[in-house]
């Protein structure tokens, strides 16, 4: 039984109240979504945050506790067998076969999801070709580099042509050359119109390459935007970035200045302060520059960036959580 007309047909995933329970632990706390066709969705959060496992019920390889999920209209509890055809999984860990050459897997791949065999050889090249394996079609995966590796996981994950690819930690334990080759590969995949569900720790890659993004914490979802919208949320969404001489060492100095709300002061000694009135806290700075009679080396305004936006939303979750457990 496929999903009813009251949902609107380009949205590749709706999740209505989604939970897991493993025992009496809550993994994924009642999570509700959706994910448009044809966009790169970002799943972000730290480790043990609940990604994983609601990849796990998306994709059918663990059972829901509670709620629904749809995948392009289809019901995961009951139409798991037409969902399978839709989508690719490419898991953290990889489970293809070390002794087999990358052309090899990639024909293994494509008899196991019922590619038919007239068209398995053109399929596998292509993929190889797209992905730059090419040169490597005779190479044993296990001699493979890891970004290379990675590179022929989700090529294996692409052979039966699915609409919707999940890419669980996609780039973790890569090197920086081979982790921009991988987002590179996911924009043209996207360009392609596969929709892509991302799930990441890394601030930057969901910043960078997703249309929107939940941000996922202890189970339950706690923002969700485009990166610009996550910006927004964050109260003081403004950060002056301040050096001194002779450096301050203590953020207390700047307690009482208004328009700050919070201060920190790195191994390099520079301060940054997140503001919610850039006027009356560059005037409160000022003042108290010139009574100490104190440098200034650096003084800069910006916005605030992508680790700015995590940790202060993730913070706030964990104040809420605290507080909410000693009433």
């Amino acid at each position: 039984m496929s999903l009813p007309g009251c949902y609107p047909l380009h949205d590749a995933i709706i999740a209505e109240k989604l939970t897991k329970y493993y025992g009496d632990f809550l993994a994924v706390d009642h999570i509700s979504f959706q994910v448009r066709k044809s966009e790169i969705y970002g799943f972000l959060g730290p480790n043990g945050a609940g990604k994983t496992t609601t990849v796990r019920m998306l994709c059918g390889l663990t059972r829901i506790s509670e709620g629904k999920a749809y995948i392009y209209g289809y019901d995961i509890n009951r139409e798991l067998v037409a969902i399978k055809k839709l989508i690719g999984v490419v898991q953290d860990i990889s489970n293809l076969y070390m002794e087999l050459s990358c052309y090899d897997n990639l024909m293994f791949c494509a008899e196991m999801y019922g590619v038919p065999r007239h068209q398995r050889k053109e399929r596998v090249m292509d993929l190889l070709r797209f992905f730059g394996l090419e040169d490597k079609k005779h190479v044993k995966f296990k001699e493979l580099s890891k970004g290379l590796k990675r590179r022929l996981a989700i090529a294996a994950a692409l052979v039966h042509k699915p609409k919707l690819l999940f890419l669980d930690e996609p780039t973790i334990g890569l090197d920086v050359k081979s982790k921009r080759q991988i987002w590179n590969l996911i924009c043209k995949l996207n360009e392609k119109g596969i929709t892509i569900f991302l799930t990441t720790h890394n601030i930057y890659e969901a910043f960078r390459l997703c249309d929107r993004i939940a941000i996922i914490n202890r189970g339950k979802i706690i923002a969700e935007g485009t990166p610009t919208e996550l910006r927004k949320k964050v109260s003081g969404n403004k950060i002056i970035e301040l050096q001194v001489s002779p450096p301050i060492k203590k953020s207390t100095i700047l307690d009482n200045v208004d328009g700050i709300i919070d201060v920190n002061i790195g191994r390099d000694n520079t301060i940054y302060i997140t503001i919610n009135d850039a006027i009356a806290a560059l005037e409160g700075i000022l003042e108290i520059v010139k009574k100490l009679s104190l440098e200034i080396v650096m003084l800069n305004l910006r916005g605030a960036d992508a680790e700015d936006v995590f940790i202060r939303l993730i913070d706030g979750t964990e104040k809420n959580i605290g507080s909410s457990t000693r009433r």
